[in-house]
């Protein structure tokens, strides 16, 4: 089956959500805090459900398609509402899920040191300021997000295609580029650390018995769902993660293939909440 096609098959896939499954991000008060400076607090959430049979990545299809054909999903899974904002439940059966796996490889935050070697941000954490600029609905106003959205700028390069791809990496560019009325950091810290905190909050890792090495064990997508019936719809249908596309409103699919769990990482993008 190809991304994006119109799924009807059946699956032995099952799920139920973990309510009382906590993350520590969205727990923590400085966390917090940084979230409502960035204009993602209220906007952003996590949730768990387990699942019953055993699950391999060539299967991340046949997974995203059973997960919103299954009852106990459609009456817990949350999102913000484009008409009214507030927090609803999905409500309604899918007819088509796209489901891009993300690479996620990295084990530490060695992915941005380059930010320091290239000159992005100097030696005492503060970010280089640059003349003003906007790019769609951002504003650039320092050298870091000049190199996360502008890929004709002399530094592009210093994150190759494959560290771009990287899970890590798009979290961290969610952070930096925030919500819509998003404050920005002047120093780099704030962003690598919440980065750090949300990664280990969601991945699972386990060691090699033979080379006790650690890697990663989970997988993750990056999934949207549509309804073509839906009164309010976009002209492709999109019900979730939103009926808007933005780069900045999100749904990522963490599975834990050994606890049998998948975690939700949500985002919709707007104005914030206080």
């Amino acid at each position: 089956m190809s991304q994006g096609d119109l799924v009807m098959g059946a699956s032995n896939f099952t799920f139920r959500p973990l309510p009382n499954r906590s993350f520590g991000f969205l727990e923590d008060r400085d966390t917090r805090q940084l979230l409502v400076k960035w204009s993602m607090h209220g906007r952003i959430t996590a949730q768990t459900f387990s699942f019953d049979q055993n699950f391999q990545s060539y299967q991340k299809d046949d997974f995203v398609w059973a997960f919103f054909q299954d009852p106990n999903v459609i009456s817990h899974l949350k999102l913000l509402s484009d008409s009214s904002g507030q927090w609803v439940t999905l409500g309604t059966q899918v007819k088509k899920v796209e489901a891009k796996e993300m690479p996620c490889t990295q084990l530490s935050m060695s992915l941005f040191d380059c930010l320091y070697t290239e000159h992005i941000v100097r030696e005492s954490g503060h970010i280089l300021k640059c003349l003003d600029e906007y790019f769609d609905d951002f504003p650039i106003s320092d050298e870091l997000r000049k190199v996360l959205l502008l890929d004709d700028t002399d530094k592009f390069d210093i994150f190759s295609q494959s560290d771009r791809e990287e899970f890590l990496f798009h979290l961290f560019k969610h952070l930096c580029l925030g919500g819509a009325l998003c404050q920005f950091e002047d120093v780099i810290d704030p962003y690598l650390q919440t980065t750090k905190s949300i990664y280990k909050d969601l991945m699972s890792v386990q060691k090699d018995p033979e080379t006790k090495q650690i890697h990663i064990i989970s997988t993750v997508f990056k999934v949207s769902a549509y309804n073509l019936h839906n009164k309010y719809k976009d002209e492709n249908g999109m019900c979730y993660p939103s009926t808007k596309h933005h780069e900045q409103t999100f749904a990522y699919f963490i599975v834990d293939p050994l606890k049998h769990h998948v975690h939700i990482l949500y985002h919709c993008f707007g104005g914030g909440a206080f």
